[in-house]
């Protein structure tokens, strides 16, 4: 009975459940074992919590556009939405203590495939974006699925998850229907990672320190056999001629549902059986909207919001037929990006 026994429960709900903590708006001196300090991650206040005023990042610029930059989402802003639905949205951590990961596996170069010819303009701009929303990138590139495999692994290992509040990862590559083609594929060398391979390696029980936290998926790859003229594709598949009204050289890229669990969203770049297109110079279609649009809407939309304007980006085909798709998104609450917090 008496202070101690309260201090007791007290750590015991902020280890346990550190929503639940958050919302009775408890915090805990001393906590234990893989948890956080409730001051470190925060719960779910009636207001955008002061600890997380925008600070001062050289490496984030406050504008928005072509030239790479996010919008940043100002303190009124983020207290609005906040105030708005103070129980359905994700808990941001500390920025002067949170160690967030993003991982990128792209494959450029095959034994036997065709290369991606403009798969480093993707990279560079996606490095950019996670750098600019305070993610440490890895990049990996022209990896077999078995070590792809091998990455996924470590990364689900990473210390820094315990002290992170989400997580990115992006895959580009050459697809099939099965999954993601490792450097080797050819149709008598079946090198494809499977997708539920990335979902298992980071569910709760190969990953636990990001338990209850969002993980996105971003996958760039083909998904299908639509086939076009001078437009070369990223599945493995032989190309048929068809004429396809456009002025540009463009390639595709190819992918497939997979098993998926909680605090997931995949947000691939074409819907099943279709193809995805990347320009030889400029990048992939999909990264270069995708891009655009978490640049333009993050600082007040939250990501399933943001991927849905993406949707509508594509809406009106424009000889470069392709539609991404959200899929088997398991997020329990909304997930907002809040740019410089």
């Amino acid at each position: 009975k008496g202070a101690q026994a309260s201090q007791i429960c007290i750590t015991y709900i902020c280890e346990e459940d550190r929503y639940l903590a958050g919302t009775l708006g408890l915090s805990a001196d001393q906590t234990s074992g893989n948890s956080l300090n409730m001051q470190d991650y925060q719960g779910v206040p009636s207001s955008f919590p002061a600890s997380l005023a925008m600070q001062d990042n050289p490496a984030m610029p406050t504008s928005s556009g072509s030239k790479g930059n996010v919008k940043l989402c100002s303190q009124e802003e983020a207290q609005r939405i906040w105030k708005e639905k103070p129980a359905e949205i994700y808990p941001i951590m500390v920025k002067s203590g949170r160690t967030r990961l993003a991982l990128i596996i792209c494959n450029e170069e095959f034994d036997t495939l065709p290369r991606r010819t403009g798969a480093e303009v993707d990279i560079t701009g996606m490095t950019m974006l996670l750098q600019n929303l305070g993610y440490s990138v890895d990049v990996r590139k022209n990896l077999m699925a078995s070590e792809m495999t091998t990455e996924l692994e470590a990364f689900a290992n990473r210390q820094e998850h315990k002290t992170s509040d989400s997580t990115f990862l992006v895959f580009m590559s050459h697809g099939i229907r099965e999954g993601i083609c490792g450097k080797k594929y050819s149709e008598q060398v079946p090198d494809v990672l499977q997708l539920n391979v990335i979902f298992e390696m980071l569910n709760t029980r190969n990953c636990p320190s990001l338990k209850d936290k969002p993980k996105v998926i971003i996958i760039q790859a083909c998904r299908g056999e639509n086939h076009g003229v001078v437009w070369l594709k990223d599945s493995a598949g032989v190309s048929r001629n068809v004429s396809l009204p456009t002025t540009e050289e463009f390639e595709d890229d190819a992918v497939k549902k997979a098993h998926i669990e909680k605090d997931f969203i995949a947000f691939c770049s074409s819907t099943p059986d279709n193809v995805s297109w990347r320009h030889p110079t400029k990048g992939s279609v999909f990264i270069i909207r995708l891009i655009e649009h978490i640049q333009e809407y993050a600082c007040s939309c939250d990501v399933e919001e943001i991927f849905r304007k993406v949707r509508l980006s594509f809406e009106q085909p424009s000889g470069r037929v392709q539609m991404p798709t959200t899929e088997r998104v398991t997020l329990t609450r909304c997930f907002y990006l809040f740019p410089g917090h």
